[in-house]
């Protein structure tokens, strides 16, 4: 008895289900290509349990709009530039803030404090949206505040992400100036909590921005993996100590790392 993969298909069958099979087939040699980089009719054939001819087809098809190409050399087949184009459309239509929204909200309501996200603009965090825990002490509006990096936990998460020479060009623009006692004004002391930061995937201020306010922020990438965003959780220093809340710390880096997903980022 021959196999699926060697009986030629049932063109009506097919054609009957209205095309759908045809895109769900060409989603899943796409989704071969991606993983492997490149692949040949037989290996797609095999895998996708269907015979080679449908596979010709479909990689005809997907060749003609430029989302598959094949490699001469070899014969094989590896994803094209149409893909490229279609992935280069998606960052600028997608709203960080709106991709984060329920997010932040899930972050406030699980660790009952204040939520906000923080972007770079013009050498400041500046925060653009806010979610407000269940138990929050204070309801200040931080959207639209201009925040010094250097004193902030999003701003550190920030700093740590730019390379050398834009966090020099900006640190020599702004200075370090001292927001209250502990604020860090020391250029190599910073420097050293910037790697930690780097190297833990969050950073924590202590009352540096602001007397009796401690916070602790995460990155957010976007497909590239470039950060594009920083999530931070703060409450009153007298009862909020990040590093010693059961799970808040792994929480708000899942939570960089869920609307870095929305955002289009895959971990490497």
């Amino acid at each position: 008895m021959a196999s699926n993969i060697d009986r030629e298909p049932d063109v009506e069958a097919e054609a009957g289900h209205g095309g759908v099979q045809s895109v769900d087939r060409a989603l899943a040699v796409l989704e071969i290509l991606a993983r492997d980089g490149h692949a040949g009719v037989s290996d797609i054939a095999e895998e996708m349990g269907i015979h080679k001819s449908t596979v010709s087809r479909l990689l005809g098809s997907l060749v003609s709009r430029e989302m598959v190409h094949q490699n001469s050399d070899r014969g094989k087949y590896q994803l094209g530039f149409g893909i490229l184009r279609l992935a280069s459309s998606i960052p600028g239509r997608l709203s960080l803030v709106r991709e984060a929204r329920p997010v932040l909200e899930a972050l406030a309501e699980e660790f009952k404090e204040t939520v906000n996200l923080a972007v770079l603009r013009s050498n400041y965090a500046v925060n653009v949206d806010q979610a407000m825990g269940p138990s929050t002490l204070a309801t200040y509006d931080w959207v639209g505040n201009l925040t010094p990096l250097h004193a902030t936990s999003s701003g550190k998460v920030l700093l740590a992400a730019l390379p050398a020479e834009d966090r020099d060009r900006i640190l020599k623009e702004t200075g370090l100036p001292a927001r209250t006692p502990r604020t860090i004004t020391n250029r190599k002391e910073l420097e050293t909590q910037l790697l930690a930061v780097a190297r833990d995937g969050y950073g924590v201020v202590r009352e540096e921005f602001e007397i009796g306010l401690t916070a602790v922020a995460a990155p957010v990438y976007n497909h590239l993996g470039a950060v594009i965003g920083a999530i931070s959780i703060s409450g009153p220093a007298f009862r909020f100590e990040p590093e010693e809340i059961p799970g808040l710390i792994e929480g708000i880096k899942q939570a960089g790392l869920q609307v870095s997903a929305r955002m289009g980022y895959t971990r490497r």
